[in-house]
């Protein structure tokens, strides 16, 4: 690959020192105590919010994965980015609600509204998925999407030739690490004010000079179609294995409900805001933002097949070559200067997300295990656990990154299977937990207990056999043959292979199915919940609360937010 010019590097100088700057003055607001390290004081403004969320939300799922899926299925992933539209349903519908209790974290709303067993299972489960997919496969993404725009192999380092995948994973590791111990929430989202104008103009530079290329966006679905017929279309027959539509259509919207809704990593956001009518126009000005990922990752990826198709673009050989299709983009179509803005947004992308999942993870820790361990401890000294905690967690995304290096080649598939295990229980207990008033604590959480168990098996099943089973259908067109070798495979596995073989999407489904019916019987044989408990449902806002939601919005946070839902309709019928 050609080396880059000196104009490429002083932009990205000059990108780094600005961002340093940002981080240098957030640093030296005060941090009192644990809110305004954790939640930046509660003062964020609908800017500051929404540019965090989306800054936040932009990692290695779409730098890496969205644009390889667009690569490889063209529209099919588009749902996921679509059903970002919920984030207006954390806006007007929860933002109240966790506005009203004043919580810190969403294991914490679970406590009050259920029980403290509730609340340590949901920590637990939200640490071990942020260390062992968001922030492990982050670092992998950032060592695959360096190397490659870089083109460099390797450096000689005192003598020994290292990979530079190891050199780029590890320093965005550490270089995010130190700036998000340093300042914590406050720093992430003040640079994230910076980031994402740069990352959404580089990106930007690629869809269009791309689609010059190609002659024009005709031209371009012209190849698509001429490939993939079906790749122009978000809907998949029932029969497509990977996205029959009626899986896609559910399993998109539970996930979609948890991770906008419910997950400590996005609403964490919105609870910095200074108050209810900030927090929900940050949700609405980020439901905007999310619109743009489709076209700024997702579509760059399907152009870069039909450059690819036509001798334009040179993409590494293999079946999941899509993975670089975004940085192979950057590296050989755009000219100077502007490739070094584009590799500034893909950094900071990457800083972003990551230290988003570092400061999340602390704030559990933190605020659900060290605070219940030490509840005199004072404000610097829960600042001090936070940073501690981070510290640990960059040493554990470190030490995870052989592993997740391994699941390379299935990057995509591993976090969309990871999260369809994860969302069904934890979106099942908040949607009944906050609008059915009869959910006891203990259906709470043995249905979150069973509902990860049941995930967690599944998980291993689909590790050992559903390998074995994509293996099979690789190594023969032959339907007898394959046939054959399954009925082998059923036999040997039993259970676990049926397990395996349910497709991901309607495994998803089913298991939000059957905690659904856990909570309800559970419920009806347990003890109700006191009028204590009640208080933490939607239904427990007193009169004087509900004038202050009331006056909190008007006529234009309405319009706004029909207008996302509009786009998103439009789109669907675009491209249906």
């Amino acid at each position: 690959m050609e080396t880059f010019h000196w104009l490429d590097w002083t932009v990205i100088g000059l990108f780094m020192v600005s961002l340093v700057g940002t981080i240098v003055w957030a640093v030296r607001k005060r941090e009192a105590n644990a809110s305004d390290y954790f939640l930046s004081g509660r003062e964020a403004g609908w800017v500051r919010i929404g540019a965090s969320i989306f800054s936040s939300n932009i990692g290695s799922e779409h730098l890496v994965g969205l644009a390889g899926a667009g690569f490889a299925t063209g529209m099919a992933m588009a749902h996921w980015e679509m059903q970002g539209w919920m984030i207006l349903i954390l806006g007007w519908v929860f933002v109240p609600l966790y506005d009203r209790i004043k919580v810190f974290t969403m294991p914490e709303f679970l406590e009050r509204r259920f029980s403290a067993g509730s609340r340590s299972v949901l920590s637990i489960i939200s640490m071990v998925s942020y260390v062992m997919t968001k922030i492990a496969v982050t670092v992998y993404a950032g060592g695959v999407v360096f190397k490659t725009v870089f083109g460099i192999e390797s450096l000689n380092i005192l003598g020994h030739n290292v990979d530079f995948f190891w050199i780029s994973a590890i320093g965005l590791v550490v270089i995010t690490g130190i700036y998000t111990i340093a300042g914590g929430m406050r720093v992430i989202m003040y640079t994230a004010v910076l980031q994402t104008p740069v990352l959404l103009l580089g990106s930007i530079f690629i869809l269009s000079i791309g689609l010059h290329r190609l002659g024009g966006w005709h031209n371009f679905e012209t190849i698509i179609r001429a490939a993939h017929p079906t790749n122009l279309h978000l809907w998949k027959s029932m029969n497509d294995p990977n996205f029959p539509w009626l899986g896609v259509l559910g399993g998109s919207a539970i996930i979609g409900f948890w991770y906008w809704c419910t997950d400590q990593y996005i609403v964490q956001r919105v609870l910095a805001g200074r108050n209810q009518q900030q927090s929900r126009r940050g949700s609405i000005f980020a439901g905007y933002l999310k619109l743009l990922p489709v076209f700024i990752f997702l579509v760059p990826g399907m152009i870069a097949f039909a450059l690819s198709s036509k001798g334009l673009l040179n993409m590494p050989a293999g079946p999941h070559a899509g993975d670089a299709a975004f940085s192979s983009l950057v590296a050989q179509l755009l000219p100077v200067g502007v490739k070094g803005l584009v590799v500034c947004g893909l950094l900071t992308a990457l800083m972003a997300s990551l230290s988003s999942k570092f400061n999340a993870s602390a704030t559990l820790f933190t605020v659900d295990f060290y605070q219940k361990w030490h509840p005199t401890a004072s404000g610097k000294q829960q600042v001090l656990v936070g940073r501690l905690a981070t510290t640990v967690i960059v040493l554990l995304g470190i030490l995870w990154i052989p592993v997740m290096k391994s699941l390379g080649n299935v990057l995509y598939e591993y976090l969309q299977n990871v999260q369809g295990l994860l969302a069904p229980a934890i979106s099942s207990v908040f949607i009944m937990g906050v609008f059915w008033k009869r959910t006891s604590d203990k259906a709470s959480f043995w249905t979150m207990a069973i509902g990860f168990s049941i995930a967690m098996i599944r998980l291993i099943s689909d590790a050992v056999i559903g390998s074995q089973i994509k293996a099979i259908h690789a190594a023969s067109t032959d339907p007898a043959t394959v046939q054959m070798q399954l009925q082998v495979l059923a036999a040997k596995y039993g259970f676990f292979y049926h397990l395996a073989a349910i497709n991901w999407l309607f495994f998803c489904e089913y298991l939000f199915l059957l905690c659904i019916v856990l909570l309800v019987v559970i419920s009806l044989i347990s003890k109700a919940p006191s009028d204590t408990q009640l208080q933490y449902s939607y239904s427990g806002a007193t009169p004087e609360e509900r004038k202050a939601t009331k006056e909190s919005w008007n006529w234009k946070d309405v319009v706004l937010s029909l207008g996302v839902v509009a786009i998103v309709v439009c789109f669907y019928i675009k491209f249906w």
